[in-house]
């Protein structure tokens, strides 16, 4: 998808609107209606921005196959729920409406699947005092630094020492979180019209950074045996892309980990290829009872060949805005070259807090790994119970699990959840082409009780699809991943 044009809208062609939209039908349901559907659950989960301008009813309906007339009522029906406002020459543009749909009673919001992350470690509070204590030796300087400050830099490479990867505190940048990271990267490794292979599915940030820098992406499936490396050989030799963008532990939002020797093979493979493999490890270190924990992907290929992206945010807490890039020194002298455009670099004082926390990172960890445990084997356990046809895999580690639902409904289920008070994110959000309506991502890192609030929601909200969807527990597909390659 391309969104072109400038403020106060994008233009969102007929093409990339169908490409989103992906599996938009539903059977029994009038097609206005679904059409409306999938295009409000694109604006509220972000795949489609407030304020973008979509396709002249008469383009959209030659794109996909319909009457003008069809598109019309499916545009009027987002004006009467507040989604899009039409004005006359200037088109019909998304918006959210002032009082969006919540449960009955209150009017509050009751339950949010639509984050994987945790409440903030209990010994952050400590560490952040610290921090404050260590401040005042660093308020003679003027606070900028694009690299980070030497201190944490020094921490995180002795954390990667630690994980079995030789590091030195030149060879870490300290970002403002790992989306920070991710998009600075992208804006350096890549370049308009250029190629980037992602997973499919992904992580929904990572694939915007990728658009707004300009690249063409390239798809290869991860499902529930995890990597398919033939497809994932055959996309790069075929599309030759500038970087991979890969999350080989823990997966979001599959969950699965890329096994050793595969790790090895793969990374050998882009570089004989010339192409730079970005590894995610914001996961990588919540084991919940992984066999044996994997040392990072930069163990393999030569110096510079993986660059490696972490943060806090998935492990000490989501408000703690600081990750960094271990890469080669060149690159990371070209990333601070670009950097200087875009920002001055990390807070300080967030920096000495994270500083703090990762000498004591192994108890903060086990403190997790307990906690996951207990959440993790709840959710799996009430899922299955509750939803006996869906797809429930165990994980063993990470933040989420990735549901298999049996029919491509997960917008429709997520717009039915919201309309009751319950947050949530359809599969489609870790697509870049509208894929993965069979799919659900969910969270297991909320307490048992909250959990069981949310799958009530959940449940109700399945039910009232029953109408529309047929028998829901019906045939399972079991090829769940569109494996070809994606341009």
């Amino acid at each position: 998808m391309t969104l072109a044009g400038s403020a106060p809208s994008a233009v969102l062609g007929p093409t990339a609107l169908t490409t989103l939209l992906g599996e938009w039908a539903r059977p029994g349901a009038p097609a206005y209606q679904a059409l409306a559907d999938g295009i409000r659950h694109l604006v509220l989960d972000g795949r489609v921005p407030v304020g973008a301008r979509l396709p002249a009813e008469r383009e959209l309906a030659a794109a996909l196959g319909l009457s003008r007339t069809t598109v019309a009522a499916a545009y009027a029906a987002l004006r009467a729920t507040g989604h899009l406002a039409s004005r006359r020459g200037s088109g019909s543009v998304t918006r959210i409406p002032r009082s969006p749909l919540r449960a009955e009673g209150d009017g509050r919001e009751v339950a949010d699947m639509s984050r994987a992350a945790v409440p903030a470690a209990p010994a952050l509070a400590d560490a952040a005092m610290r921090a404050a204590a260590r401040l005042p030796a660093h308020l003679e300087g003027h606070g900028y630094d694009v690299d980070g400050l030497p201190e944490l830099r020094e921490a995180i490479a002795a954390r990667y020492r630690a994980r079995g990867l030789p590091t030195e505190a030149d060879d870490v940048m300290v970002t403002v979180g790992a989306q920070h990271a991710i998009g600075l990267l992208a804006s350096v490794l890549v370049h308009r019209g250029d190629r980037a292979l992602v997973e499919q599915p992904s992580y929904p940030h990572a694939i915007q950074a990728l658009r707004d820098a300009g690249a063409r992406l390239v798809g290869a499936g991860v499902g529930a045996d995890g990597w398919d490396e033939d497809v994932l050989e055959q996309t790069i030799r075929r599309t030759r892309p500038a970087l991979a963008y890969l999350m080989p532990d823990f997966h979001n939002p599959t969950g699965r980990t890329m096994p050793e020797d595969q790790r090895a093979r793969i990374v050998a493979l882009a570089e004989a290829h010339g192409v730079t493999v970005i590894a995610d490890e914001t996961t990588a270190e919540l084991d919940i009872d992984r066999p044996t924990a994997h040392p990072p992907l930069a163990v393999h290929g030569s110096p510079g060949a993986v660059v490696l992206v972490g943060s806090v945010g998935k492990t000490v807490w989501g408000g703690l805005r600081v990750g960094w890039i271990r890469a080669g020194r060149p690159l990371l002298r070209d990333l601070a070259r670009a950097r200087s455009a875009r920002d001055l670099g990390t807070p300080v004082l967030e920096q000495l807090v994270v500083a703090d926390v990762l000498g004591g990172m192994d108890g903060i960890l086990a403190e997790r790994r307990a906690r996951l445990r207990e959440t993790r084997d709840h959710v799996e356990a009430e899922l299955a119970r509750r939803f006996p046809g869906w797809e429930v895999p165990h994980v063993d580690g990470g933040l989420a699990v990735w549901v298999g639902i049996g029919a491509p409904v997960s917008t429709e289920l997520a717009l039915a959840a919201r309309s009751r008070g319950l947050a949530i994110t359809g599969g489609g959000r870790f697509g870049h082409d509208g894929a993965f309506e069979r799919f659900l991502r969910i969270p297991i890192t909320a307490p048992p009780a909250a959990t069981d609030r949310a799958l009530d929601i959940l449940e109700d909200a399945w039910r009232g699809l029953a109408p529309s969807v047929g028998r829901l527990d019906g045939a399972r597909e079991h090829d769940v991943v569109d494996r070809s390659v994606l341009v």
